[in-house]
């Protein structure tokens, strides 16, 4: 029995309508898809999708430093009107000088516009207390550690052991203070002092904005401003901090105190939430810090002035 004839001329528009259907599907497909990615990225977008009255969130963990997201967080926060109060969230050892300085100033602004209140978890030093001192109000635990008023410049001399090595560096400088201090030699007198007068300047200001923000004289702070770190319950007694308590306690006092209603829903503001994907970018990320010889997590070691109380080594 031989094959049946097929026609070409039926052959090739059914092949041709395949295709096309098989485009408008795939198209479909893609653009399924394109709506999705936009819609989870929107979701992200917006402060966890929550709206109407809310208090904001903001986290201060690890180690501190200039932020610019933190701070379009920050300046978002003070614009919108649906956010009626922000509870910080504080666990940190502190960070760099001009890092502290810039949240200190940033809290300081959003204050002017919403009632702030903070909190400490387990650590809030240097940097991290002056960002505190900040808010309106500071909760600690009994056990929270903090304080460590104070600024703090490190260098390392290892000019003994690079002279028993045999290797020693040299520069061409245009003075005598540029690039020090060097860790091929011990530091001089002169360097030193100009160092001096670098931490000196910053501790004479942290100084000066924790007697204002606390109601004490300078007088006053400076026997607890000589780098010392205590308990929440020592700190409430010297009056570094307000009372003991966590972010319900923090968010009971704006209720009582600053007329925020009851039951608002608290949304983190920062760090935003991110999206499933995100993670494959943390991992890039981890993977090029490994390749430079750095941690793969965790704050990468400051250098300059910093008011850490724990300075990794």
């Amino acid at each position: 029995m031989s094959d049946p004839i097929v026609d070409p001329s039926h052959a090739i528009p059914a092949a041709s309508q395949l295709r096309r259907s098989r485009f408008r599907w795939r198209m479909l497909a893609f653009i399924a898809l394109v709506i999705a990615v936009l819609a989870g990225t929107a979701r992200f977008a917006t402060e966890n999708g929550i709206s109407g009255d809310t208090i904001a969130r903001i986290e201060i963990d690890g180690t501190i430093a200039s932020d610019p997201l933190r701070l379009a967080a920050l300046k978002r926060i003070g614009d919108s009107p649906d956010v009626k109060a922000v509870v910080i969230a504080i666990n940190s050892p502190g960070g760099t000088t001009a890092g502290g300085e810039e949240l200190y100033d940033a809290i300081g602004k959003l204050r002017a516009k919403k009632p702030v209140v903070a909190y400490v978890k387990e650590l809030g030093a240097s940097a991290a207390y002056m960002a505190a001192i900040a808010s309106d109000r500071i909760f600690v635990r009994r056990l929270s550690i903090v304080g460590s008023i104070g600024v703090l410049f490190q260098t390392t001399d290892a000019s003994k052991l690079m002279h028993t090595i045999g290797v020693d560096l040299d520069k061409v400088a245009s003075g005598p203070l540029k690039a020090e201090p060097d860790i091929d030699e011990p530091m001089s007198d002169e360097v030193r002092a100009s160092l001096q007068a670098l931490v000196d300047d910053s501790f004479s200001w942290f100084v000066d904005v924790v007697a204002e923000r606390r109601g004490m004289t300078r007088a006053e702070v400076l026997p607890l401003a000589d780098g010392r770190i205590v308990t929440g319950n020592q700190g409430i007694a010297s009056g570094l901090v307000d009372e003991v308590g966590g972010e319900a306690e923090a968010i009971a006092w704006l209720e009582a105190n600053k007329s925020i209603k009851p039951d608002l829903p608290v949304v983190t503001w920062y760090p935003q939430a991110q999206p499933p994907y995100a993670n494959w970018g943390k991992w890039l990320g981890g993977q090029a810090r490994a390749a430079m010889g750095l941690p793969a997590e965790g704050p990468v070691l400051l250098d300059g002035l910093v008011s850490l109380w724990q300075v990794a080594r």
